[in-house]
This record gives structure tokens, C-alpha cells and sequence, in this order.
């Protein structure tokens, strides 16, 4: 029997996709639903039909699933900024799980991999320590900040966001009237005109230091400095306001030039008991909390004795970099044993993050560590030694396959690979522990994005004893 859009069919949900979709069945064909739960039961208007697979819009839920809740944001079935909200928190943790598992037995023919249960922080609400709002107006010519809708570049306007850190609230509301009363020229994308493009928020967690940052097309916004010290005067905890110039017709949010109008252009953070100074585009985990918990989880997988060491590829300003080579400092504390320095080397190819990673070394007077500029296929194969640890932090796209053979040629003891895609880490493992080379010890996902589908892994592989 054919099927045909805007067809009405009843199915039940028994699955989640990596997107965060349900999957149900109809004639034996499979149906992707956005916004449901494994065990709803529903009524579903095809929208999209192919031969094999049609996806699906809610009608009318006929049975709602056990694990299905009542979302806390109020616009959240229209809002793209969450996917998961709808579904009770326990349940989003087992299915991440399971989104793991799945990818490294199918992807990279693992059988029973070891992938722990998933790591989540205190609370599955106001864990974001950086939001970046698209700006817009109403049909009234209100000035609205917020999240685009679903699949769509309609801005879904928000006072306050259940996700963020709740000390940013009150500037989320505030900015956006202040902006309206200076009467500032909002970006349209289609047309290319306007000037203010983005509000950007960004907090240390653990120190409340915040930044404020506009993005906009150009620098000439009228009373914008007299403003800047407004807020600042206004907000004890705001550190600095800054102004990015983004000229671009891009999907890019930051441009490449930042200006500090008021303050001081970064805010102190403290992670892994060090201090790290974050700028408004400064690549950071977005979880404190757990980025923070996974870190002592590496440190114990690795129980590191002061001698080994160390490449940290994909380093970025040193997040991970700088709390392992402290603790080799530790160890080493009241050892006799001559070392060799530099223990812990990062590799990054962007040359803002290694001028901030340098800075933030020198901050925390650790100097066992040296940054290096470049991509890791080219860097790592330079070494001209065989590292005892190397830990990967690739893109979402995984590791460059030259990569991967320099460390089967290379063979450190340990690797630790970690991943916010579930499948080209399954992809990637598969290429180092086929050949016998490695086992796989240990998967540790990590809660970084609760209320998405998103969900980040840390892979322990040793080399073989039959090496």
C-alpha cells in the first residue's frame, strides 16, 4: 500500500536517533518523529515521504510514554535550542547510553563494548556557562533575542532560558530594552543590512565573572561606548564588553576582529584547580560541572607516576593540557629522578588558541609544558619521540586518518579519545584497535548537553600486551 504526504497514520515510538528524533514503524516502513518518546503512541501527519523512511509531525498523542514529561521552558516545542525536554531526565541519560553502544557495535564492530553509564552533573537546568543569542525584531519592532524555531530562521524571542546559567537572566531581558532604546539597526540576513547581528553571554561557573559581547557588521553604533560603561557600572559581576566585527555573509557567529570598549577582554574561570582566562570566542566545555568530573575521572583512569610523557593533540587552550601536567608536577614532588621538560606537549591548529593556551600556562606557573602550532597529522609524526600518553580531542569529524597511523605507528601505552559524535568515534577506535594493536578499556560518555541529543565520550585504549 502506498503511503502519501500529509497521510495521517497511527504508530508507537521504540526508538531514538543520534539527532534526537523517535522512530516508530508504519507497514514496515520506518517513521521519524521530532518531540516524542519511546512508548507514545500517536497520531502522526507524514510530512516528508521517501520509498523506504517518511518523517512525521505529532497530531495528537493517543498514549503518552511513562518517561514522558512536561517540558520547563514554555517554548519549548518551538524553540531549537533544546530537543529533549519532553523527556524525564533518567531516561535521557540511558538513551545517550544506548546511542553510544549502538554506534560502537554497528560502526565499529565492537561486541559488548564497555561503556559506562553516563556522567551527569547536579542538575539537567543551567548548566551553560556561554550563550550566543541571533538578534531580531517583531512585526511591532520590538527587539528580540532568543533561539531560531525548529528547522527554521524564525527567532523564537526569550526573557530568560532554563539551560543557561541563571545569573545571566537578568541581562538577557535588560540588554535587549537597552538596545531597543538606543535604537540600534538590527541584522537582516536575507537582505545583508543592519548592523547588530548577536548577543553574546559568557560566565565563569565557579568564578561569576561574566562578558558581555555584541556582534555586529560594523563598529559605528551611536552612543555604544556610553553604553558599555552603563552596563558595567550596572553589573557588578561583568568583567568586560566587548564589540566583534563579523562583515561576513556566514553561518560564522564571531568575526575576526574583537574589540574591548569597556573592562577588560576576558574573565577568570577555575578548572581542574587551575585559573584560566576565557575570551568571548575562546573554545571552552560548555559543562563546567562535568567537563570538570570527567577530568578526574581521566586522571584516575590514567594514574599517572610523574614520569610519563604526554601529547595532548587537538589542545585548544590548554583545558585538559595544563591540569594533566600539574599533576605530573605533583607526583613528581620530592623526586630525586631527573626529568626531561618538556613532559606534556599540545598540538593545536589554531594559532589564537595556543597564544591564550601559552598565557594561561604562564598563570598557573607551569612550565613542564610546550604548545605547538600546527595540524596533528603534520605535528605528531615530528615528535621525534614516542610519547607513553597521547589524548585526542578532534572536531566533530574525528581524527584525520594520517593521524590515526602515526599512532599505530608510534604505539604509546595509552590513548584517551575524546568525542561529541558518537559515530566517528566508533569509526576511529575501529581503525586502532582492528588490527590488534589496542583494546578498547573503557567508554565514559559525559552529560555535557543535558535536554539534547548530544552527549560526549571519553574512550581509554591500552596498547596490547601482545604488542
Amino acid at each position: 500500500m502506498m503511503w502519501q504526504q500529509g497521510q495521517q497514520v497511527e504508530i508507537e515510538i521504540t526508538d531514538l536517533t543520534d539527532d534526537g528524533n523517535g522512530v516508530g514503524r508504519y507497514q514496515d516502513r520506518v517513521v521519524f518523529v521530532p518531540d516524542t518518546v519511546p512508548g507514545d503512541r500517536l497520531r502522526v501527519r507524514l510530512v516528508r515521504v521517501k520509498s523506504k523512511y517518511a518523517e512525521g509531525k505529532v497530531q495528537h498523542i493517543l498514549e503518552a510514554s511513562p518517561d514522558r514529561v512536561s517540558p520547563r521552558c514554555i517554548v519549548a516545542d518551538k524553540c531549537g535550542g533544546c530537543q529533549w525536554q519532553h523527556i524525564d531526565y533518567e531516561f535521557q541519560l540511558q538513551a545517550k547510553r544506548d546511542l553510544v553502544v549502538k554506534a560502537l557495535e554497528r560502526i565499529g564492530g565492537f561486541t559488548q563494548p564497555p561503556v559506562e553509564p553516563v556522567l551527569a552533573g547536579e542538575s539537567a537546568l543551567g548548566y551553560r556557562n556561554k550563550v550566543t543569542y541571533p538578534l531580531g525584531r517583531s512585526a511591532s519592532g520590538q527587539v528580540q533575542a532568543g533561539y531560531f524555531q525548529k528547522h527554521s530562521h524564525r527567532l523564537v524571542n526569550l526573557n530568560q532560558c532554563p539551560v543557561q546559567d541563571q545569573r545571566l537572566n537578568p541581562l538577557l531581558a535588560n540588554i535587549k530594552q537597552d538596545i531597543q532604546k538606543r535604537g540600534w539597526s538590527i541584522y537582516d540576513e536575507p537582505q545583508h543590512r543592519g548592523k547588530l547581528r548577536h548577543l553574546s553571554l559568557r560566565i565563569g561557573q565557579r568564578t561569576g565573572e561574566m562578558l558581555l559581547t555584541l556582534i555586529a557588521t560594523q563598529g559605528s553604533l551611536p552612543g555604544l561606548q556610553e553604553q558599555a560603561e552603563t552596563w558595567l557600572e550596572q553589573y557588578p559581576s561583568l568583567k568586560g564588553v566587548c564589540l566583534n566585527i563579523n562583515v561576513d555573509q556566514t553561518n560564522a557567529i564571531f568575526g575576526q576582529e574583537t574589540r574591548c570598549l569597556v573592562g577588560q577582554p576576558y574573565l577568570k574561570e577555575e578548572f581542574g584547580g587551575l585559573q584560566f582566562l576565557l575570551r568571548p570566542d575562546t573554545f571552552f566545555q560548555i559543562n563546567t560541572e562535568v567537563a570538570e568530573a570527567l577530568l578526574q575521572i581521566m586522571l584516575q583512569e590514567l594514574n599517572l607516576q610523574g614520569t610519563e610523557r604526554i601529547v595532548d593533540a587537538y589542545c585548544g587552550i590548554g583545558t585538559f593540557t595544563l591540569p594533566l601536567a600539574k599533576d605530573l608536577l605533583q607526583k613528581q614532588a620530592g623526586s630525586k629522578q631527573s626529568l626531561q621538560s618538556p613532559q606534556v606537549i599540545g598540538l593545536e591548529v589554531q594559532e589564537m588558541a595556543i597564544e591564550q593556551a601559552r598565557q594561561n600556562a604562564i598563570l598557573n606557573q607551569i612550565d613542564t609544558v610546550e604548545f605547538k602550532l600546527g595540524t596533528v597529522q603534520k605535528l605528531l609524526p615530528q615528535l621525534g619521540y614516542k610519547p607513553d600518553i597521547v589524548l585526542l580531542d578532534p572536531p566533530r569529524k574525528g581524527c584525520d586518518r594520517r593521524v590515526l597511523e602515526t599512532l599505530l605507528d608510534l604505539q604509546p601505552q595509552q590513548l584517551i579519545y575524546i568525542s561529541c559524535k558518537p559515530a566517528t568515534l566508533a569509526r576511529d577506535l575501529k581503525v586502532l584497535c582492528e588490527m590488534g594493536v589496542y583494546e578498547l578499556i573503557r567508554v565514559q560518555p559525559a552529560d555535557f548537553f543535558p535536554q539534547t541529543s548530544h552527549v560526549e565520550c571519553a574512550a581509554f585504549l591500552s596498547r596490547s600486551s601482545q604488542q
